[in-house]
């Protein structure tokens, strides 16, 4: 009994040990420190001209000119497009990405860029070490041996093993420098519905196809990672040639190594809500705002502003998060905030619309890692044409949600409401 208790307390002390090694090396990272208050003030309107200028200096975004040349809705359309934009290319290929599942639209995106490879094409290739785990290294040597360039972002080092929370979360295509698209979705069957979430139809989500000088910025965003893994950059003037003309401003935002401190996603949306004056609708399949944001969502509503929220319902790939979502909606609902949870799939698109005139969308979901932890990049235009496509698609997306009442929320089950606080606790250590 003696050497049970000898055992017990040599378990104890080891426990301590451990216990006191992790509090000794959050503390280092600055995981307790006071999180900073943004507060802005006097925001010029999304229509004023000051508008675009404000946003891109509080946001370190870079100010170019595009124009929206396509756009598509969930998943057939959404591959349909790549692979035809990858087909036509005759220069240069330049992917980055965050999430690939083994399944046909890996398949099919390899034939595409074989295909081309072996026709004399440049592709250059970033994929998210992590979010590209489930690939076999035969995938891989596949494209290899056609001549792709791949670099994986952020291997695991155990030089710096705390280093690998940071993640690309970016899905970018390029074509010969002249077009570019953008959006949120991964190349996964997930988003046809072929999941373990027992969809009942394909995941909700879109991608915008661009021309003009804004393909160069966005030229210049993929060179920066490329170098980040070890490529070479190369601004040969037929991939990297930024030519002005009379397109719609765009912003583009590139979340680079963002910190407490700094973090221009977080800039680019918190400017954004303080600009609207008549609507502001939000599209995120993971909706976290922390108290500071939650106060300006509040504070908009209170001041006449239609604020509307589309998000998961309970039919989504991260249910944890999901709760600790709707352990939020308690203020916002009170204030009058719509909130949609969509209800036939999982809800994957990401998007803001102010008033009738300007929208911001691209990779970053309204959470904290998308803030503080993820390199995402965001499109911010008044394009009259965006404009209208993503409000059709936010109408689409409210006609197939369920609007959330304060009654439905007050009954969720007790453990939800656990699962929620609890997640919330460790997302605020982060």
């Amino acid at each position: 009994m003696s050497q049970f208790y000898t055992a017990l307390r040599w378990l104890g002390v080891a426990a301590s040990v451990i216990a006191g090694v992790v509090v000794f090396i959050l503390y280092f990272r600055g995981t307790f420190r006071d999180r900073i208050e943004y507060k802005i003030k006097n925001v010029p309107a999304p229509r004023d001209p000051r508008f675009p200028l404000a946003l891109a200096s509080l946001s370190n975004s870079v100010t170019t000119s595009g124009r929206l040349t396509g756009f598509w809705v969930e998943s057939e359309a959404i591959n349909a497009a790549r692979l035809a934009a990858i087909r036509s290319a005759q220069h240069a290929i330049h992917f980055e990405t965050f999430f690939m599942t083994p399944g046909r639209r890996v398949n099919d995106l390899a034939d595409a860029l074989i295909e081309r490879a072996q026709a004399g094409v440049e592709v250059e290739i970033v994929v998210d070490q992590y979010g590209a785990k489930k690939l076999s290294q035969r995938y891989w040597q596949r494209l290899r041996a056609a001549g792709i360039n791949i670099h994986f972002y952020n291997d695991f080092n155990w030089k710096a093993p705390v280093d690998y929370f940071a993640r690309t979360h970016r899905k970018l295509l390029l074509i010969d420098g002249k077009v570019g698209l953008i959006g949120g979705a991964g190349i996964s069957d997930y988003w046809d519905g072929l999941d373990n979430i027992q969809d009942t139809g394909p995941w909700y989500d879109f991608e915008m196809r661009w021309e003009g000088e804004v393909v160069a910025a966005l030229e210049g965003i993929f060179m920066q990672h490329w170098t980040y893994v070890r490529g070479t950059a190369d601004l040969d003037p037929q991939i990297f040639n930024p030519l002005p003309n009379d397109d719609a401003i765009v912003l583009v935002t590139a979340g680079d190594d963002p910190s407490y401190r700094a973090s221009s996603v977080r800039a680019l949306f918190q400017v954004s809500i303080s600009a609207a004056k008549q609507r502001m609708w939000i599209a995120s399949p993971y909706f976290i705002p922390d108290e500071n944001l939650q106060t300006e969502l509040v504070s908009a509503k209170n001041n006449g502003i239609d604020v509307r929220i589309l998000t998961n319902g309970s039919q989504c790939d991260k249910k944890f998060v999901y709760y600790a979502s709707c352990q939020l909606y308690g203020s916002l609902l009170k204030a009058g905030v719509k909130i949609y949870e969509y209800q036939p799939s999982m809800m994957h698109a990401k998007a803001l619309l102010l008033d009738n005139y300007w929208v911001s969308s691209g990779s970053a979901n309204f959470d904290p890692r998308s803030f503080f932890h993820n390199d995402e990049l965001e499109i911010s235009s008044a394009d009259e044409q965006l404009v209208q496509n993503i409000e059709q698609f936010f109408l689409k997306g409210f006609a197939r949600s369920e609007q959330i009442n304060q009654t439905q929320w007050h009954r969720r089950p007790t453990w939800q409401r656990i699962v929620g606080r609890v997640v919330l606790f460790f997302q605020s250590q982060l």
